[in-house]
């Protein structure tokens, strides 16, 4: 199949995610024949450096051979079994290996496949822990202005991207909405930790009014990466955590894109020295290879449900729940993390790409060039409204025709690339961003 037939076969057979298919009668979606490393490659043999970690989830790039190895070995013992009244060894020592990364605040992981299901468990257990506590009408939730936490319908009543929610609004039990603390909304001489305590204060106002009916606030701790890589103070989340110990209500942190190391440290929360109650992972978990996702809580909220009766359990389940398969990729996953020292070693990594980058923080048209861990972003003035509505696909166009896989979000660049990119990847990474901009600039 040439990759020709390939694009013109999946646009007549494959509904594409979050894309309008007409799109691709004059647009054909990239048919791509396999990857390696941070590269993906065409059929002609071009390649494209995947600076997106491919929506998020390739930490250590394409056919990583130490994954790849953990998989094939699990392949030939055990490919699936239900987790219900059913156990074995990778889902028990992964939930025990990331338990040990919480210091055990976290002891218990439910399973899922997708970051959305995790959204949801923790919802649906949050909502229910009060219900077996006796306070079944704490039963309502709260998000931040422009929050993202998926797009099934209970994800979807705690997300704030019109985009996404507009069509399904009738559908949806919506949550109470409270002040995000991104810091560009920073004024003259104020910092980030200003723009935070702005935001507490907004929230403090709404669990002072309702706390009572109050089950739970969701935030994506340190970034909020569907508003356009909004980036936040750590105090933010020390003090949300204050807030919701004194009104007793729920702290949901939404790791799903930015834990793994993503941010710094492998969970973001660590950088505000404190657990939620629960944390939902999801996309780098597995390396990017199979479906994952889980929810991890505290042994507080695994007591509610502690009990021979049904109707105390927590009744939610997946038919590939705890995948043995995707347990061993995440396995794997972990046994690089300490192997290879990535967390110290992406701090190097970070600083030098960052040096690479910084032009961009003086460049005219660019605002708000910004950091964390290893998240790059800025956002582009585009003055003209009709380039402005296309600039994204404007800009992923061109990046692609210098062999860069990047996908702005709005007028939002940013940058996600596994945690394996080498000195000449790095450059080529950080000229294409440089020559993509002013390409995407030209009248």
């Amino acid at each position: 199949m040439t990759t020709l037939d390939l694009a013109s076969r999946s646009t007549a057979s494959v509904w594409h995610p979050c894309t309008p298919m007409k799109r691709h009668e004059t647009q054909p979606p990239l048919a791509l024949v396999r990857g390696s490393g941070a590269w993906l490659y065409d059929e002609a043999g071009k390649g494209y450096l995947d600076g997106l970690s491919s929506w998020w989830v390739n930490l250590f790039g394409h056919t990583n051979p130490r994954i790849n190895a953990a998989v094939k070995a699990q392949l030939d013992t055990l490919s699936h079994v239900m987790l219900a009244g059913c156990t074995h060894a990778p889902v028990v020592e992964l939930s025990e290996r990331l338990s040990a990364l919480t210091g055990h605040a976290l002891g218990h992981c439910f399973y899922a496949s997708d970051g959305a299901s995790a959204v949801e468990i923790a919802l649906k257990m949050s909502a229910h822990f009060w219900r077996n506590s006796g306070q079944p009408e704490k039963r309502e939730f709260v998000c931040l202005a422009q929050s993202y936490h998926g797009e099934t319908l209970g994800a979807l009543g705690v997300t704030d991207v019109p985009v996404f929610r507009a069509a399904y609004d009738s559908l949806l039990r919506l949550a109470h909405i409270v002040a995000s603390p991104d810091a560009r909304q920073a004024g003259p001489g104020e910092s980030a930790g200003d723009v935070a305590a702005r935001a507490l204060a907004s929230l403090r106002d709404l669990l002072e009014a309702k706390a009572d009916s109050l089950a739970a606030v969701i935030v994506e701790p340190l970034v909020q990466c569907a508003a356009g890589m909004a980036m936040h103070d750590a105090q933010y989340l020390a003090g949300l955590r204050r807030l919701c110990d004194q009104y007793h209500v729920h702290l949901i942190a939404d790791e799903i894109a930015v834990g793994c190391g993503r941010t710094g440290t492998f969970f973001a929360c660590e950088q505000a020295g404190m657990w939620p109650d629960f944390l939902c992972l999801s996309k780098g978990i597995s390396g990017g290879y199979l479906p994952l996702s889980l929810v991890m809580s505290t042994p507080t909220v695994y007591q509610a449900f502690y009990d021979d009766s049904v109707q105390r359990a927590f009744l939610h389940s997946h038919s590939y729940t705890g995948n043995p398969l995707a347990c061993s990729a995440a396995l794997a996953c972990l046994d690089i993390f300490k192997e290879d020292d990535v967390l110290n070693t992406n701090r190097v990594r970070a600083a030098r790409l960052s040096r690479l980058l910084a032009p961009l923080a003086v460049h005219p048209l660019v605002k708000h060039f910004r950091q964390q861990g290893m998240i790059w972003a800025f956002d582009v003035a585009v003055a003209d409204p009709a380039h402005a509505a296309t600039f994204s696909r404007r800009f992923h166009a061109l990046a692609l025709a210098r062999g860069l896989m990047l996908r702005p979000i709005g007028q939002t660049v940013y940058l996600m690339p596994p945690y394996i990119l080498n000195d000449s990847e790095q450059n080529q990474l950080a000229e294409g961003v440089h020559s993509t901009l002013a390409a995407a600039l030209q009248p």
